[in-house]
């Protein structure tokens, strides 16, 4: 399912720091750049935040009938990197490949798509190099020696325009700044675009010596070569405004002219404790550790029920049985649950029917709802939004496909087939759009059977001897014994389900 035609883009442009239609710069395409990891540790709740924001945003764009080309990049080249292989004996390059790839798997996990384009910072020395050499020779940046080797800065006062991202004053920038005793820079707000380093050390040879590069400036370089010294949207966390984002803006701009990126968005923090989840902090929990616990899709949807650039609280919570669990995630998983509840409902209601709505009101929020869900979307990425129109979706689904299983004149029932198998297609479609509801349904119930089994410790043999003997018991008329049994069952965690002659079984979390 997708939409073709022109629509009303509208996101938040921390640049003007307002609302404002989006129009891309070439008609029918949007290049997109995304800030990625620092792999020097696993990925945690918060990265999964923001890549599942733009993420979203990316398949949004295509369903929209956009070309996109996404490109989020890899810092593999860094300080923390060389700290922590340092710690575990390990060559930077090796440990930060193995972290990056741990992550791309934890993301992948998540629903998180792979990008148009991955560049890592250790693969485009050449561009970085290139790139830094046209500032010096455009007198926006300038060499410095230090006992190491030759540093290379930006001049921050060469250009402008500095703090029109961050909407920061210079002045007021160099009030609260000040050079050490021994500091090699012109200007305290200067920043390094290239470090030098011992002929031994980690680096790369350069016109200046052996060194590494400087973050900022790996982004600008890596940003140019896939999507063009000027495109469309670059996208990151809120905390990456300052001052890597304006640094980014300042040597991209003194390089190739305005604009570098036309429209800015940031997400909002993920908190623990209202605090940011960070690796400095000490307070993070890894998507591994979420994952080990819930379902990837419960994770996805909790973290699109807040809007993007608000932020978002993830309790986590130990109970007296000892588990460490994380109550906002339940609560996202047990509502894709009933979304695979309903598509799995809607597949028997609908079966071998040809999808199609039959004119009524209950079958206009059918036919409504995928151009319902895109244009909440539209409006600056409401997610929740969106989560709200597949919610309406969904309990208007169950309605048809209870209708259409007890009806009894042939015809109605076969409009009512009809009408489900539509809903089951805009359903699917729907949450495709947001990355849930990908895999089959009796696959999503396998594997969150298995997980609770797991994770509280129980014998599937001995919850099916437990609900043989209560279907005996039942059977027997014995129905003292039988909620005797049902009540063991739920002490353990599994819920009994009977309707219709059919006795079925669940796992709560």
């Amino acid at each position: 399912m997708r939409a073709v035609f022109i629509m009303a883009l509208r996101f938040h442009n921390t640049l003007t720091q307002r609302v404002e239609k989006f129009v891309p710069r070439e008609e029918g395409k949007v290049s997109l750049y995304v800030c990625g990891l620092t792999p020097y540790d696993l990925a945690h709740a918060g990265h999964a935040r923001t890549n599942t924001t733009f993420d979203v945003l990316a398949r949004h764009l295509r369903a929209r009938g956009l070309d996109v080309t996404y490109v989020r990049n890899v810092t593999d080249v860094e300080d923390k990197i060389l700290k922590r292989a340092s710690e575990r004996n390990e060559p930077p390059m090796e440990f930060s490949k193995r972290m990056s790839d741990t992550a791309d798997l934890d993301l992948a996990a998540i629903g998180c798509e792979k990008p148009t384009h991955e560049p890592r910072v250790s693969t485009h020395i050449p561009d970085i190099i290139a790139l830094i050499e046209r500032l010096i020779e455009k007198e926006n940046a300038y060499v410095a020696e230090t006992p190491k080797g030759k540093d290379v800065y930006f001049a921050v006062r060469s250009f402008a325009e500095y703090g029109k991202l961050s909407h920061r004053n210079i002045d007021d920038l160099q009030a609260g700044a000040r050079i050490d005793v021994g500091d090699i820079k012109r200007d305290p707000l200067d920043f390094a675009l290239w470090k030098g380093e011992p002929s031994d050390a980690w680096g790369w040879p350069s016109p200046w010596g052996n060194g590494r590069p400087g973050w900022h400036i790996e982004c600008s370089a890596m940003a140019a070569k896939y999507l063009g010294p000027h495109f469309d949207i670059h996208c990151g966390g809120m905390d990456l405004i300052f001052p890597h984002h304006e640094n980014e803006v300042a040597q991209s701009e003194a390089a190739y002219g305005p604009t570098f990126a036309h429209t800015w968005l940031h997400g909002g923090f993920l908190n623990v404790d209202s605090e940011k989840m960070s690796k400095s902090l000490g307070n993070f929990v890894t998507i591994r550790d979420v994952l080990e616990r819930n379902d990837p899709e419960g994770f996805r949807y909790f973290l699109l029920g807040t809007h993007y650039r608000g932020p978002l609280n993830f309790d986590v919570e130990k109970r007296e049985d000892g588990r460490v669990v994380f109550p906002g995630v339940d609560e996202g998983e047990r509502r894709v649950e009933y979304l695979y509840g309903t598509l799995e409902k809607l597949a028997i209601a609908g079966k071998g029917a040809a999808p199609k709505s039959d004119g009524s009101k209950i079958g206009k929020v059918v036919e409504e709802s995928f151009e319902k869900l895109l244009v909440a979307l539209d409006n600056d990425l409401n997610a929740p939004g969106a989560l709200a129109v597949i919610a309406e979706l969904a309990k208007t689904g169950n309605d048809i496909a209870t209708q259409a299983l007890k009806q009894k004149d042939e015809a109605r029932r076969a409009s009512l087939a009809s009408l489900a198998a539509l809903a089951h297609e805009v359903l699917l479609a729907s949450g495709r759009t947001l990355g849930i509801l990908v895999q089959p349904s009796d696959t999503f119930f396998m594997k969150t059977r298995e997980r609770r089994i797991r994770l509280r410790g129980l014998d599937e043999g001995s919850i099916a001897a437990k609900i043989t003997a209560r279907i005996d018991a039942r059977n027997a008329k014995d129905f003292a014994k039988a909620d005797e049994l049902r009540k063991e069952l739920l002490a353990m965690g599994v819920e009994i389900l009977d309707a219709e002659g059919t006795t079925s079984w669940r796992v709560l979390l």
